[in-house]
């Protein structure tokens, strides 16, 4: 990452800085966006900016997005690290204040773009797909009325940090001849691909990965949890929803336990970056602090029949050059 876009300005990597007083740094009072271009244009810009800028007005930041101009900032940014694709993180603070809670509104926010080369996703992700692991870490509460893609990402930090825990463990334990075959007790051994971390509610029910929503499928009909879980409302979660629809699926939001997962015929995950990511294992430690897994085999073990309609749906509207899509 050679520019980092600061209020509009490419700016050299180790010249791009932010005040140690801006509240972002400070109370992480602040909002992001991260999404990919596909063609160089950035997908689903105008929805991921409605939410931004929906988030800056419940914070008191002053923020109004000028659509035309980040998708020239974007372009600029990517001529400049020399990308042709690119993962983008659009980011805004809540700009300068004194030490102490604030109560005001922020006049002066502060706009960083990052972009980067998206990530290789491996030759299997979209055929084989990854696991899912149920983690001990409770979705906290959102913020507010819905959850904010806020900076203050502690929760999602800690259950990284539990997912990277539970995999390395795994791992030592993989020679162990009664961990290898409680492994198989439910299915096949762990995919190849980085696994996800699956969290939950305070009361149980399924929530969202640390950096995804969640979907499963059974008997043909689309199941998601709702919003009202705490769960961010993710702009991919809502063109799948929108996808379902048009392709005559049934689909339901709800509340789901994790009992129910173990028992759909289809498991994907969605983000902006990744699109649909099918997870084929579902994996939980087999007590509580133990080393040991169970692991479930989802449907085949590869990639389901709505799972790759929706996945090629989705691919051809981004790819498309949809006006309503596209800025």
């Amino acid at each position: 990452m050679n520019y980092i876009g600061v209020d509009g300005v490419p700016t050299p990597a180790d010249q791009a800085v932010i005040s140690v007083m801006d509240h972002g740094f400070m109370y992480g009072l602040g909002l992001f966006e991260t999404f990919r271009t596909y063609g160089g244009r950035p997908f689903l810009l105008e929805q991921h900016l409605q939410r931004l800028e929906a988030g800056c007005k419940a914070l008191g930041i002053a923020h109004q997005v000028d659509h035309g101009r980040v998708e020239a900032e974007i372009a600029e940014l990517l001529a400049r690290n020399g990308l042709d694709e690119g993962y983008i993180r659009y980011t805004v603070t809540a700009g300068e204040g004194p030490l102490g809670l604030p109560v005001g509104d922020y006049e002066k926010p502060r706009v960083v773009i990052y972009v980067k080369p998206l990530p290789d996703p491996g030759e299997t992700l979209y055929t084989d797909g990854k696991p899912l692991w149920r983690l001990t870490t409770p979705r906290n509460t959102p913020e507010g009325e819905v959850r904010f893609k806020s900076l203050h990402y502690m929760n999602n930090v800690l259950a990284k940090r539990e997912l990277a825990r539970l995999e390395r463990e795994a791992l030592e334990t993989a020679d162990a001849p009664a961990a290898n075959a409680q492994a198989h007790v439910h299915g096949r051994r762990s995919a190849a691909a980085p696994a996800e971390g699956l969290l939950l509610t305070a009361d149980g029910w399924l929530a969202e990965g640390i950096v995804s929503n969640v979907f499963f499928a059974r008997n043909g009909r689309l199941y998601t949890p709702d919003v009202e879980t705490g769960i961010l409302p993710g702009v991919t979660r809502a063109k799948v929803l929108e996808l379902a629809a048009e392709q005559g699926i049934a689909a339901e939001e709800g509340r789901y336990t994790w009992d129910e997962l173990l028992e759909a015929d289809e498991v994907f995950l969605t983000n902006s970056i990744q699109e649909l990511v099918p997870v084929t294992e579902l994996v939980e430690s087999d007590q509580p602090g133990g080393r040991g897994s169970l692991r479930r085999t989802v449907g085949t073990g590869r990639i389901g029949p709505m799972t790759c309609l929706l996945l090629g749906k989705y691919r051809e509207k981004a790819r498309s050059g949809d006006a309503a899509d596209h800025l």
